[in-house]
């Protein structure tokens, strides 16, 4: 082999079909799958060219973007088979050594290492029933002290789960939403008032995606996931095509430009906190720059906002 590692295969695993390809077809959507750890090599290496990781270029002609398999298995210093396998979803166990290897050989950041991790780890824990998630009391009194500053609090898929009223003033009147309907990623998507919300829309739907693809990495048999994806691919051909594209995300700072329908336009920061005693859950505040038309903005939208109309 060359002194390439195989660390060997524990099996054939029985391939599944992709959430998004599936519901495009109109079959019922599974649940994304450990074969996900397959489509997110492939992804990940065909975003890769060879002077991106310091390999020279052999002038022969590449059928298809990104690093060839044996290129990756040089820099990983793994064996092609196994990067073949891996590929084809018919290696389990893979070992932490070489997880950190293909992350280092494809150039991934912290986001898309997390990722790999969790898609090629053991399956989680089977769930019971799906219960309605809560927020704690005490953070609901925290976006009522935050005033006229608009705050939220996410669930693991980016379900709405509580609001003040800034928040409702600045993106939408999410208690006239249903509640099956209260979700970030889906209003990015299917909702036109908020899509004309965002000056870089494209950008903030893709980052949507991506988290939502991280969220599917960390509980593949997640029943909101599964309904989420297969109604989105079904209905919109953006967030197919980028469902595909298998980009990851973590939860960072963002900063976005909104062009608010009776604010004007605004550049606003968007920070997220993850909740100490839930830490499924995340905190979403948007702050302006101390003496930014922004802020002068905010607090427009403040003295406009009705005082009803957080939850």
């Amino acid at each position: 082999m060359s002194g390439r590692r195989d660390p060997g295969s524990t099996g054939p695993r029985r391939p599944a079909a992709d959430v998004g390809r599936a519901a495009a077809r109109g079959a019922t959507a599974p649940a994304p799958s450990r074969s996900s750890l397959a489509d997110f090599l492939r992804a990940s290496r065909a975003r890769v060219g060879p002077a991106d990781v310091g390999l020279p270029d052999d002038g022969r002609p590449r059928r298809v973007p990104g690093l060839r398999r044996e290129e990756l298995a040089q820099l990983a210093n793994v064996s092609v088979d196994y990067v073949v396998r891996l590929e084809q979803g018919r290696s389990t166990g893979v070992s932490r050594q070489v997880l950190d290897a293909l992350a280092d050989a494809l150039a991934l950041d912290d986001a898309g290492r997390d990722y790999l991790l969790a898609v090629a780890g053991p399956p989680p824990r089977r769930r019971g029933a799906a219960t309605p998630q809560s927020v704690p009391a005490p953070t609901l009194r925290v976006l009522e002290a935050l005033g006229d500053t608009p705050a939220m609090v996410l669930g693991p898929c980016s379900d709405i789960l509580a609001w003040n009223r800034m928040a409702a003033a600045l993106i939408t009147d999410f208690g006239a939403l249903p509640p099956e309907h209260r979700n970030m990623v889906r209003l990015a998507f299917l909702d036109p008032a908020f899509r004309s919300l965002y000056g870089a829309w494209g950008r903030v739907a893709q980052d949507c995606v991506a988290s939502l693809r991280m969220q599917a990495g960390r509980d593949p048999d997640d029943p909101r996931v599964t309904a989420l994806v297969g109604e989105l691919s079904v209905k919109d051909a953006d967030f197919r095509r980028w469902w595909g594209d298998h980009r990851v995300r973590g939860s960072d700072q963002r900063r976005k430009q909104y062009v608010h329908p009776v604010a004007g336009p605004m550049v606003l920061d968007v920070q997220r906190f993850a909740l100490l005693e839930r830490p499924d859950l995340m905190l979403v505040a948007y702050t302006a720059e101390p003496g930014s038309e922004a802020e002068a903005a905010l607090r427009f939208l403040a003295g406009w906002a009705p005082r009803a109309g957080a939850a």
